[in-house]
């Protein structure tokens, strides 16, 4: 019978164990306003924490995200992000907030996170937005005003304006660090270079095509991160 009962203990813990590593670990305090400076603080994902007795409400407030930005560059779209470097009560919390502005023919071109899932929302125009998963399905849609579409942690994704007026989305991300790797970006306009006959036998180029590709992804490029 006592042998039964601590198989029986086993097997709860079996069960519940490897939920109870599973999420992460609760908040100690409250909020964590982030800041720059110790000043006595406490270091908490790559920010010190403010006196929580001397945090305000603008600590959690940002505004601007009603402003119509600028598209005038290359790719037509503009990202403003919201996120704990101008937001101080964001950090520790795992949420960040953007909107995207995009001219007509505008886009974000193909980028991951690697941090973060994102919901996007559409509150002006039409979008074609989309991604590619690890084996190679496309995922894709035409989404307008009050439509949403997911993308899910780490999968290539892109949104481009596919109607006839400026577009603008917003998008929330479950992380207050999300990351963004644009894939040409990345791939062309690493520093130093990827070497270029690496790069041709990769993309099934000739190795002067690569050339140009990296000439054109230097650091006077402007995209727009976030």
């Amino acid at each position: 019978m006592k042998s039964l009962s601590v198989l029986a203990s086993l097997s709860l813990l079996a069960l519940t164990f490897p939920f109870a590593i599973a999420s992460d670990p609760s908040q100690l305090q409250d909020f964590c306003v982030g800041v720059n400076t110790p000043a006595d603080g406490v270091y908490v994902n790559g920010k010190y924490c403010k006196d929580p007795s001397l945090a305000t409400a603008d600590d959690f407030f940002f505004t601007g995200l009603n402003e119509t930005q600028d598209t005038d560059n290359e790719l037509g779209s503009f990202v403003t992000f919201a996120s704990a470097d101008n937001v101080p009560g964001l950090n520790t919390l795992g949420i960040s907030f953007a909107r995207a502005d995009f001219a007509v023919n505008g886009l974000i071109p193909a980028h991951f996170h690697p941090r973060s899932s994102e919901i996007l929302g559409v509150s002006q125009g039409t979008l074609l937005v989309g991604f590619v998963t690890s084996d190679k399905r496309l995922f894709t849609k035409t989404i307008n005003v009050g439509d949403v579409f997911v993308f899910p942690q780490g999968q290539v994704h892109l949104a481009a304006n596919v109607g006839k007026v400026p577009a603008v989305a917003f998008a929330a991300l479950n992380s207050q660090n999300p990351g963004t790797t644009y894939i040409s970006e990345t791939v062309f306009g690493s520093n130093p270079p990827i070497n270029p006959d690496v790069l041709a036998k990769a993309f099934r180029l000739d190795v002067t095509a690569i050339m140009d590709l990296q000439a054109k992804f230097d650091d006077s490029s402007n995209i727009k991160t976030y």
